[in-house]
């Protein structure tokens, strides 16, 4: 059976390796639709050409507002730990916020399939804005940490929202494309947000660096989130009027909603159900208990021999095998189905991006740390190398996204970018030493960059091309999922590294100074720039820098060569005109395949 929009190559196979079977069971599946999928695909009758651009220019302003936040704020935690002397606790937080960005993404994906996409915009606003709230009138580290959580989940829906309409709204051909043009404002926040986190800290200080976006984050969704709550509400009205299979979806929906008793418990023990909330809280758990020892080790006593540390390890790891057992064989509505496990693009994708943000984060949890007291660069051109990866990885996505459009194929872009990723990483094994020149701590990054931005959007397309649509949002999530907990880990291995290593080195290059004194350098950034280069002390500091970084960056480069390997196990689905590669399903949710199996119903 053929469809147009796609027609597998004779040298991959593995393009059309289903059986009329398997994708007649596919189809089946994906009439299951959520509500808001339903919507979704309604809402493609609704759009006309006006509204059609207020989606487009609220997608960019949320684009806008996601880039401006990532470009400016990162660099206000350094000063606001160590505003309170806590320096260190950049890693611990840093975990946090990726534990959060991670379990959130598939609880966001799953009320934005229960509800809709504008319901769950609406809820991470009201995080977002809270977090930030708390963060700018934080009176001490401890509230910080607990506004960035807050934070941290209107962040990761923010994030995942986007990406999700964007899966919703476009063709596989397209679809590379418009995810890497989402990230352009990133080519222009790299160098402004330099400016303004500069300017920020030089005059405001660091809590209105924070607090401005708890106005600037509400103006700018307004629009996409006004548009995406009008076109639901229309297209359920079309919906009912016009499609006999989203009214047959509807009212099987409304009949196993009026089963279920009105009480405030039951419609909890459903939500609950939906979300699989059991699944998600064994996660959480599993990751926090396994990833949080990482980095306290040093701060308590008998380091890594300590029973709470040992016994939190062993904790994780149990709950880890619990929560498979209760999601691949317990759970009615698991995040992680038992089909998902079996989908080779999406296993592949989601430990691409695992090992690649792990790799990531091991060279960048500390790395504006280090430029501050290794190079002799103002606080600005700190942050303007900072970013440089951040727009090379824009700048090399929408050159992915156009190979992809005209190849229409996403695996040779992804193995390319993975090998010069690679490559880049390994150069920092050289350039982390203080006598390394500028031009070659940039090329790290400007490679670490291109080969990022060609590896994310087309790992995203392929996970993304070999599910049905109702299967995106969740798949998504997954990925990403799967991906930031390799962030997490990342952050967490740094902290380890940096909290194991940082002393012992410091007190091997500077055995003059007191242990009061090596603390302060250890806890403050400020404090140890504030010796100029060439001082004794600065230069015990660059060395002990030099030895910790040594580490990290050995390890992620060995981390780095797994993706590759991954990318060559995935299928290579051609990128055609339709909303995936399965059900060759259009844009408003009907298939040709779905059409030829009705035809022969009918005959």
């Amino acid at each position: 059976m053929s469809t147009a929009g796609y027609t597998p190559l004779p040298q991959n196979p593995q393009d059309d390796d289903r059986d009329d079977t398997e994708r007649s069971v596919l189809i089946a599946d994906s009439q299951e639709a959520h509500a808001g999928v339903i919507k979704v695909e309604a809402a493609q009758r609704v759009y006309g050409r006006y509204s059609r651009w207020f989606l487009f220019i609220g997608l960019g302003l949320a684009s806008y507002i996601y880039s401006l936040d990532a470009s400016t704020t990162y660099a206000y935690l350094t000063f606001a730990t160590s505003y309170f002397g806590e320096h260190s606790f950049i890693s611990s937080i840093a975990v946090a916020q990726s534990l959060i960005i991670a379990v959130g993404k598939p609880v966001i994906a799953k009320v934005a399939d229960v509800s809709s996409r504008g319901t769950a915009y609406v809820g991470v606003l009201i995080f977002y804005v809270l977090g930030y709230t708390v963060i700018a009138s934080a009176p001490n580290a401890g509230f910080i940490a607990g506004g960035i959580v807050l934070y941290a989940v209107g962040y990761t829906g923010l994030q995942l929202l986007t990406q999700i309409i964007i899966a919703d709204i476009t063709t596989l051909a397209w679809r590379g494309l418009v995810v890497s043009l989402v990230s352009a404002p990133f080519l222009i926040n790299g160098f402004i947000g330099s400016n303004i986190s500069t300017a920020v800290l030089n005059t405001i200080g660091w809590r209105w660096g924070y607090a401005m976006f708890a106005i600037l984050v509400p103006v700018s969704l307004a629009p996409l989130i006004f548009t995406l709550l009008w076109a639901e509400r229309k297209a359920k009205r079309i919906a009912l009027l016009d499609s006999n299979k989203s009214r047959s979806r509807e009212n099987s929906r409304q009949r196993s909603l009026s089963d279920i008793s009105v009480s405030a418990m039951a419609v909890f023990l459903r939500s609950a159900e939906q979300l699989d909330l059991v699944g998600l809280v064994l996660l959480g758990a599993a990751v926090s208990l396994t990833l949080l020892p990482l980095t306290i080790s040093q701060a308590v006593s008998g380091s890594w021999k300590n029973g709470s540390i040992i016994a939190m390890l062993f904790m994780g790891v149990v709950l880890l095998v619990v929560f498979a057992v209760w999601d691949l064989r317990y759970a009615s509505m698991p995040v992680i189905a038992p089909r998902f496990v079996k989908n080779r693009s999406v296993v592949c994708a989601a430990f691409i991006g695992f090992f690649d943000f792990m790799s990531f984060f091991l060279t960048y949890t500390y790395l504006f740390s280090f430029v501050l007291v290794v190079k002799p660069w103002s606080l600005v051109n700190a942050t303007y190398f900072i970013q440089v990866q951040s727009v090379a990885l824009t700048f090399f996505g929408i050159l992915a996204g156009l190979s992809m459009r005209f190849l229409h194929r996403y695996k040779y872009v992804l193995v390319v970018g993975l090998v010069i990723r690679l490559a880049g990483v390994a150069m920092m094994i050289h350039s982390r030493g203080a006598n390394a020149s500028n031009a070659e701590l940039v090329w790290t990054q400007i490679l670490q960059g291109f080969g990022g931005g060609f590896a994310a959007v087309s790992s995203q397309v392929g996970a993304q091309a070999s599910v049905p649509h109702t299967d995106v949002a969740i798949i998504t999530a997954i990925v990403l999922l799967v991906t930031e907990i390799g962030g997490a880990v990342g952050n967490a291995c740094a902290g380890a590294i940096w909290s194991n290593t940082m002393p012992s080195n410091l007190e091997k290059y500077l055995p003059s100074l007191t242990a009061e004194q090596r603390a302060e350098l250890f806890g403050s950034i400020r404090s140890a720039a504030s010796y100029p280069l060439g001082h004794p002390i600065r230069e015990g500091v660059i060395s002990a820098y030099d030895d910790t970084m040594k580490i990290m960056v050995t390890t992620a480069t060995i981390l780095s060569m797994i993706p590759i390997l991954l990318a060559l196990a995935m299928p290579n689905w051609y990128l055609g005109d339709k909303q995936n590669a399965i059900d060759a399903a259009d844009l408003t949710g009907r298939s040709e395949l779905e059409d030829d199996l009705e035809d022969e119903e009918e005959l």
